[in-house]
């Protein structure tokens, strides 16, 4: 009878400080790390920015990273903490789904959150459904501003571009059709018209002229 041995796994540990002052030392989260990889039998790539900040989308390890994973050379991602490898909630999620695509598991050690886990995949589906909430609420906010703004007069949307008037309404007391003056302004017709509108010179008094 053949006995199969288990295969050890492919981690990358990876490691993120936003600068060296005030202590911060990217070897204690990798000691961290390093210890949980030994204790779990996992062969270890490490990946780290240094002086990087959370915020920034192009980090040098987290994009050899996460190209490692999607060519198939990872099993597992192991961080040490949500914060050290996200910029945000929404930042996360995308990741942690795209792990889960190309079947490479997310293991946060102070979250203790581990997706190869029932409880890990639990806590994923719940930071989930948190973070849908919270669109769905910062989407009725905005929303609730939008109406509250518009029920008091004021204009929401892209700021307006100033328009003057008197070279319209000169050409329109030429004669000229409104099509044809909005194409000579290069002024969408709509446009033309709304302002004119707002101006109380819609419709055009050419008698007075």
């Amino acid at each position: 009878m053949t006995t199969t041995v288990p295969t050890a796994r492919r981690a990358a540990l990876y490691a993120r400080v936003s600068t060296t002052n005030h202590g911060q030392d990217i070897g204690l989260q990798m000691e961290e790390l390093r210890q949980v990889a030994a204790q779990r039998g996992w062969v270890v790539s490490e990946y780290s920015d240094i002086g990087v900040s959370g915020s920034v989308d192009r980090r040098p390890g987290l994009d050899r990273l996460m190209a490692d994973a999607r060519a198939g050379r990872l099993d597992v991602v192991a961080v040490w903490r949500f914060d050290r490898f996200a910029r945000n909630t929404r930042h996360l999620l995308v990741s942690m789904e795209e792990f889960k695509a190309v079947g490479v598991d997310f293991v946060s050690l102070r979250e203790q959150v581990d997706t190869s886990t029932p409880l890990g995949r639990a806590m994923f589906t719940i930071l989930s459904a948190i973070s849908e909430l919270e669109r769905d609420i910062i989407r009725e906010r905005v929303l609730a501003g939008v109406r509250r703004a518009q029920a008091s007069g004021k204009h929401c949307g892209r700021p307006r571009k100033d328009l003057d008037l008197r070279p319209a309404l000169a050409l329109l007391n030429e004669g000229r059709g409104l099509k044809d003056v909005a194409r000579i302004l290069k002024v969408p017709r709509a446009t033309l018209r709304r302002r004119l509108d707002e101006a109380g010179r819609w419709p055009v008094d050419r008698a007075a002229a």
